[in-house]
């Protein structure tokens, strides 16, 4: 993800533990006026949010959006889908690798680059419970050979 111009709003931290993630995709998302102004105070949430294809566009589902408080009947249902903005190529790939690996699509973050909103999209595979493990020792392992590594110098 390129850093000029770019302010994360929110992030899935989860997703990086629950899935490797082979690709990434930027795209644009598809919003209401009181939900933009809702995301750029940070009352975004990313949790259980997936991704997916219906009629060659793409969605993205579970990503809650806070309802503004001054938007009055304006507001929208926080968890309405909210359709992503690809190039219809990048779509089809998408699709084309989601059914015949069954691979999932998992937004990471939700950022304002240069006045617009962005959404990053990962093509994940599942990890499975010893791969998690491996991944928590290797990530301890690494922080004890810092400490050690502090302490010395």
């Amino acid at each position: 993800m390129p850093t000029k111009g770019v302010k994360v709003i929110a992030q899935n931290r989860r997703a990086r533990h629950d899935y490797f993630v082979l690709e990434t995709w930027e795209a644009g998302i598809e919003l209401k006026g009181t939900e933009v102004k809702s995301i750029r105070l940070g009352k975004c949430n990313l949790k259980d949010s997936y991704g997916a294809v219906k009629n060659g566009e793409l969605f993205v589902y579970g990503m809650h959006i806070s309802p503004y408080e001054k938007g009055s009947y304006f507001n929208t249902d926080p968890m309405r889908p909210k359709r992503l903005l690809m190039h219809k190529s990048e779509i089809r790939k998408c699709q084309q690798q989601v059914m015949q690996q069954g691979l999932a699509l998992i937004p990471l973050s939700v950022y304002l680059k240069d006045g617009r909103m962005k959404l990053e999209l990962a093509l994940c595979k599942g990890k499975k419970l010893y791969d998690k493990r491996d991944d928590m020792a290797k990530r301890d392992a690494k922080r004890d050979i810092d400490r050690m590594m502090r302490a010395k110098g």
